[in-house]
């Protein structure tokens, strides 16, 4: 079956929860073993003393290292990216910060793209560094051969231990090649040492994109985004192949940042409309964009529904992706001043970070989530004062773009739209 099908039912038996179509809410700390001997086994194989023997079946032992909401989960969660398995966080953040701390030490060199989260690049360029783990940033129009040769000139090659990519970027909407940067890694895996590859997924999301199929090992989501896609929670999730994410499983365990069984419940509930929220997202983004391409006040917009066939980043597009999905950036005429004014007179569309929700959102990215960027770095990567950053929702396409074209009208004439 397609998962917008399976995401109805499966990896839950109703018969084990009186029957409720639904799987309830398992609000519980800790769970009854039936005997000590099945205390024992559970916890040898959660412990790594021994494998879980054919036929098997464990029960659940402690809800920091399983949960039946959680683990309803993450199995539908494999079923949008063919992965075979998943972990869930309760951010974001955390389950990049999680990916980073399992997979590089003091010593190792990360490689990774710019422009990314603004959180994500300050763990990197301020955290990691802090505890001596080298970085190296490598912009979308660099190609494999000037990547390459930048690790080498670094004297640090021998110590890749991690690419990781943000693709589309945020909040630019760049794309990076996630095959050359496969071989990239391949390039610097040694007999002893294995290079991996992570991929931020969260702008498109497993409905649009399937980083494993291009060669990621692991692919990330901020679930806040499109997996929950309400705006009512806070989540993030890791997939790959069963030993990665065990090690993935292993440090969360110890850092106790797993989702809890309230997170997980509602995220269970958002995946049953993830498809046709994001169909219709992606409807509206493409008519919003068509807009904005024909306004005087607007000097450039970036959509993927926009790229040039003759371009690099077009060819990449059709590989890569099944849609121009629903985020927009746009450049306004001016600076900060007219970027301000455009934002400070939407009502309909709200003045806010983060993305994926059924509702509209717009922000600034260079002084709201990238503002820890530095400066030279925001202006190197296209991160202007002029940017805004519009994470279409599910509303009505001609009340949005009525509300953009009244705002941008505003900072022309300043005509003022009533409030909605």
């Amino acid at each position: 079956m397609h998962p917008e099908s399976l995401m109805m039912s499966y990896g839950y038996k109703p018969e084990l929860s009186e029957g409720s179509v639904k799987a309830p809410l398992f609000q519980t700390s800790t769970f009854v073993f039936k005997s000590a001997e099945d205390g024992k086994a559970f916890f040898e194989v959660a412990y790594g003393l021994r494998e879980k023997e054919n036929n098997e079946e464990l029960g659940l032992i402690y809800s920091r290292l399983n949960n039946p909401n959680l683990e309803i989960l993450e199995d539908r969660l494999t079923l949008w990216d063919k992965a075979e398995e998943c972990a869930v966080f309760e951010s974001g953040m955390s389950a990049i910060s999680s990916v980073m701390l399992e997979f590089l030490k003091p010593g190792d060199l990360l490689l990774y793209s710019m422009p990314t989260y603004g959180g994500t690049d300050h763990f990197i360029t301020h955290f990691l560094s802090s505890i001596g783990v080298d970085s190296i940033g490598f912009t979308p129009d660099q190609s494999k051969g000037e990547i390459i040769e930048m690790i080498d000139k670094s004297g640090k090659a021998k110590n890749l231990s991690l690419v990781y990519l943000e693709t589309p970027a945020n909040p630019t909407n760049q794309l990076i090649d996630i095959e050359m940067c496969r071989e990239i890694a391949d390039h610097y895996t040694q007999e002893q040492k294995n290079v991996y590859l992570a991929v931020d997924n969260t702008y498109m999301g497993p409905l649009w994109s399937s980083p494993i199929q291009f060669g990621a090992d692991l692919v990330i989501y901020s679930a806040t985004k499109y997996l929950g896609g309400h705006s009512d929670l806070i989540a993030g999730a890791v997939l790959g192949n069963h030993e990665l994410i065990s090690r993935v499983k292993g440090i969360r365990t110890f850092f106790g940042n797993m989702a809890s069984p309230h997170t997980s419940w509602l995220l269970l509930r958002s995946l049953e409309t993830l498809k046709i929220r994001m169909e219709q997202q992606a409807t509206n983004a493409r008519k919003i964009a068509d807009f904005l391409n024909e306004q005087e006040t607007v000097e450039k917009v970036h959509y993927l529904g926009n790229l040039s066939p003759e371009s690099k980043n077009y060819s990449i597009y059709k590989k890569q992706y099944r849609s121009s999905g629903a985020m927009i950036s746009f450049e306004i005429k001016g600076g900060e001043k007219e970027a301000f004014e455009f934002l400070n007179n939407l009502k309909l569309i709200k003045l806010a970070v983060s993305l994926g929700g059924t509702e509209s959102l717009a922000q600034h990215p260079a002084t709201m989530t990238h503002i820890g960027m530095d400066e030279d770095l925001k202006s190197k990567i296209g991160i202007k004062s002029n940017l805004i950053r519009l994470s279409v929702g599910v509303e009505n396409h001609e009340d949005l773009i009525y509300e953009i074209s009244a705002s941008l009208e505003k900072i022309n004439t300043g005509y003022i739209t009533q409030e909605i």
